[in-house]
């Protein structure tokens, strides 16, 4: 079956509405988590394969994720799918009005390689929790993990329902020119815009996780060991290769020396002294990117790393002196190279935030709630975290997306269902009375009930 007749399969299938039915639609998820609990150590294996991941990074930032994501999505379905009953004004009496979720039809999710499994399937759980149809495209990049994603669809659901395309770019393409009902894309900037050129020309509506720059503040008023600890957790995680990795760091000048020293010895202390030596630390992706990497830091200050193997790993690399017109500064790292950069002024930093392309996350470090609020109301961004980085994502009740050039829309636990939903709007008319005023001929008493009424 081609792509052309996979979609025209789905669409016809949707069309019989079994995909509305609250039942059909948690017996899905419930088959859905049914597989992960048996195939647990697979999706281990096929991470490790393609990342290099330990088994508790897995967990922690892929199979633990989508879990807990099924299990509120599937306690919380039954609320979410009901009509919402809203005020009718005045005007319109005799009636009542609500508001009733539906799901929007044959969807298509484009996910990308560096969480191959949480980020195919937290959006697949929202799209099947809202009664969608769903095609899959996971990135070639992953292959272990992609073609492990094509055997759980395979045997969870029928192709009518939910279907995986295997591939590279060639695929993506043949995607792209098909008119589907609603585009989830999780990706680079670069090729969301392509994403959203090609929905214009259907005006399908699109979500677009993207990234960015996403910058981490260190204030002197911050616990700066503890600040430390947390930035190196959060751009170790995945070896950097995280939409929402702390891509560099502003530093007030007085606490930067004890920032780096703490930085440092955390690094050792999650590592150890030889951190291409640890079994569990994760590899970069492929050959282009780990080349990417090594470029940005060729020519900078290294205060630690630097370093690369054969196995495609890089040390956890910190510079200092970094001008922000270099090329580690000009592009989304994701990698484990942590820029460092000095303020004097926090009004400094919110400047140059300001005049960069509003960044995914941003992550403040301060003790000082004028600070703070300062940050939060000036600077515009996806989501992030005061005194911690990452871990805002993790959470089912903050919906999870950019703004700007770092994406548009959201997703996680509700939102997920929203994403994937039309709220239908219906007013129901009673028969029983039929006020004459809205009515021709108009007036001069009608037109001055008409003003008591809307105003």
């Amino acid at each position: 079956m081609n792509i052309t007749e996979l979609v025209q399969q789905q669409r016809d299938f949707f069309h019989t509405d079994t995909t509305k039915s609250v039942l059909f639609r948690k017996q899905a998820l419930r088959n859905l988590a049914k597989w992960i609990d048996r195939h647990e150590h697979a999706i281990y294996t096929a991470l490790k394969s393609d990342l290099n991941k330990s088994s508790f990074e897995s967990y922690m930032t892929e199979i633990g994720i989508v879990k807990n994501e099924l299990r509120h999505t599937l306690e919380h379905l039954n609320e979410w799918t009901k009509p919402k009953r809203v005020p009718t004004p005045m005007a319109q009496f005799p009636a009542v009005s609500f508001i009733m979720p539906e799901p929007l039809g044959v969807t298509l999710i484009m996910a990308p390689w560096n969480y191959p499994f949480q980020l195919n399937t937290v959006p697949l759980i929202g799209a099947i929790a809202a009664g969608n149809c769903v095609i899959l495209k996971p990135s070639a990049y992953a292959p272990h993990t992609a073609k492990l994603i094509e055997q759980m669809i395979l045997e969870c659901f029928a192709s009518k329902h939910i279907s995986v395309v295997l591939g590279g770019r060639e695929e993506n393409t043949l995607l792209l020119e098909e008119k589907f009902d609603f585009i989830f894309f999780t990706g680079s900037t670069s090729v969301g815009k392509l994403v959203m050129e090609k929905a214009a020309k259907h005006l399908t509506p699109v979500c677009l996780e993207l990234g960015g720059k996403s910058p981490c503040i260190v204030d002197e008023t911050a616990n700066i060991a503890l600040a430390a600890k947390r930035i190196v957790f959060g751009k170790l995680l995945n070896a950097g290769q995280t939409c929402v990795a702390p891509d560099y760091v502003y530093v007030h000048r007085t606490v930067k020396e004890s920032l780096i020293y703490h930085m440092k010895q955390y690094l050792s202390d999650f590592l150890g002294s030889y951190p291409l030596d640890n079994q569990n630390y994760p590899k970069i992706i492929n050959e282009k990117h780990f080349h990417r990497l090594m470029d940005l830091i060729d020519g900078q200050e290294i205060i630690t790393g630097g370093a690369g193997n054969e196995h495609g790993q890089i040390a956890p690399t910190i510079l200092d002196n970094v001008h922000p017109d270099s090329p580690v500064m000009q592009e989304e790292i994701f990698g484990p190279i942590l820029p460092l950069l000095t303020y004097h002024d926090i009004e400094d930093v919110i400047t140059w935030i300001r005049s960069r392309p509003k960044p995914l996350a941003l992550y403040l470090f301060s003790n000082c709630k004028t600070t703070q609020k300062r940050i939060l109301q000036s600077l515009s961004f996806g989501g992030g975290c005061i005194n911690d980085t990452i871990m805002h994502l993790a959470s089912h009740h903050l919906p999870f997306g950019g703004v700007g050039e770092s994406g548009m829309g959201s997703y996680h636990g509700k939102q997920s269902f929203l994403t994937f939903s039309h709220q239908k709007s219906i007013l129901k008319k009673s028969n029983r009375l039929d006020l004459p005023i809205r009515y021709a001929p108009y007036t001069s008493l009608k037109e001055a009930l008409l003003k008591t009424f809307l105003k």
